[in-house]
């Protein structure tokens, strides 16, 4: 009642707070974040190691189990769930509520950095992140291509389109899915590596002595100041043939192509993607964690569209995924909810025809009773 009687004795008053709370309600509208799920962040932190060619087993004993017992005794640990497979480890640690994020991930860093002398040399750094809820991309792109393979697939997204969208607007991080990178492969035959008294330990120290490029010092003179470079790495598979490994009971030098066969082939054969037939690489757009998913998605359809104009003869960059259009239909359900209202009343309000006679009005007779003006 006070509210009432406030407004009819002071209407300007009255007009001037409406006023102001549609000023309100439209900036706070226009300052809320567009998002399909909420953004929260979760006290869990993971640890990730990469222990290429170990099988799981291996990884288990070496890596996880080691990692596990010195991460045991951090505060505020709810639980510990780790996967070993092959070539890679995985611990994600769950802390509970009321535990900082920030201050759990240091604590982990911290116990982390004083078992890596514990690990094996081969294998990789341990990696420890905080998880984000935003991990998934909000976008994928297939790159296809009828007289390339995914090795040269990967080469090429990795070169010209990866770094072109990590800076479209709004994109944290850019992943490749399906690809497949170049590693050279040796085979090895054990009977040949008998017959010449050699085994996979001196394969192994060849190829970690031999296949470097190590600093030669400088040359200087009265003249001129020159560095030299000696160049040893690698690059084709006849180049690891000639390889070196030691000299035989006659005098003659053994080279790693008498005993092995040695070819050019993916890192992991296990990943591929196709699609409608072709083989293909896939990258996903992953935005940051406040940016406005519509944003991203224009940003980085904008820049794509001007990749494609740049591709070679033959090659495409297809949309495959987009997550923002569910976003985008709510938001226009929205906006349609808001305007239904004030639609109909401008229709049924009109007082130069009966409404309900027309044809409109005839399909939603509820709506034109209720904004039928009395008469």
């Amino acid at each position: 009642m006070l509210l009432s009687d406030m407004s009819v004795k002071r209407p300007v008053f009255a007009a001037v707070i409406s006023l102001l709370l549609v000023a309100f309600g439209i900036i706070s509208f226009t300052l809320l974040p567009v998002r399909e799920l909420p953004d929260i962040d979760p006290p869990i932190v993971s640890i990730d190691t990469d222990y290429i060619g170990a099988s799981a087993a291996v990884v288990e004993t070496r890596i996880t189990q080691i990692i596990e017992d010195r991460i045991a005794g951090i505060e505020g640990i709810k639980s510990i769930s780790s996967s070993s497979r092959d070539g890679s480890s995985r611990i994600t640690i769950e802390f509970t509520l009321d535990r900082d994020i920030d201050a759990a991930a240091n604590d982990v860093r911290d116990r982390v950095s004083r078992v890596v002398d514990n690990l094996p040399d081969e294998a990789d750094p341990p990696e420890i992140s905080k998880v984000d809820s935003d991990t998934d991309a909000i976008m994928w792109y297939s790159l296809s291509s009828p007289v390339m393979d995914v090795m040269q697939l990967t080469d090429y997204a990795e070169r010209n389109i990866v770094d072109r969208l990590s800076v479209a607007t709004g994109v944290a991080n850019v992943r490749v899915g399906g690809d497949q990178s170049p590693s050279m492969r040796i085979y090895l035959d054990p009977a040949a590596m008998a017959a010449r008294n050699l085994t996979t330990v001196d394969v192994e120290q060849a190829l970690l002595t031999e296949n470097v490029e190590l600093p030669a010092g400088r040359i200087e003179s009265t003249d001129r100041n020159l560095t030299v470079r000696v160049e040893r790495g690698y690059q084709t598979a006849a180049d690891f043939a000639n390889l070196v490994l030691g000299v035989g009971d006659d005098g003659h030098l053994i080279r790693l192509g008498e005993i092995a066969r040695v070819e050019r082939a993916p890192e992991d054969e296990q990943r591929f993607y196709r699609g409608n037939g072709l083989p293909r690489v896939g990258l996903g757009i992953i935005r940051q964690s406040t940016a406005n998913t519509l944003e991203v998605a224009n940003a980085v359809r904008a820049e794509a569209q001007r990749i494609s104009e740049t591709l070679p003869e033959g090659m495409s960059l297809d949309e495959s995924f987009d997550g923002s259009i569910f976003i985008a239909e709510a938001i226009n359900e929205v906006y349609m909810t808001l305007a239904s209202p004030w639609f109909w009343w401008f229709w049924c309000s009109m007082p130069f025809w009966d409404p309900c006679a027309r044809f409109w009005c005839l399909r939603s007779p509820c709506l034109c009773a209720s904004y039928r003006p009395s008469r």
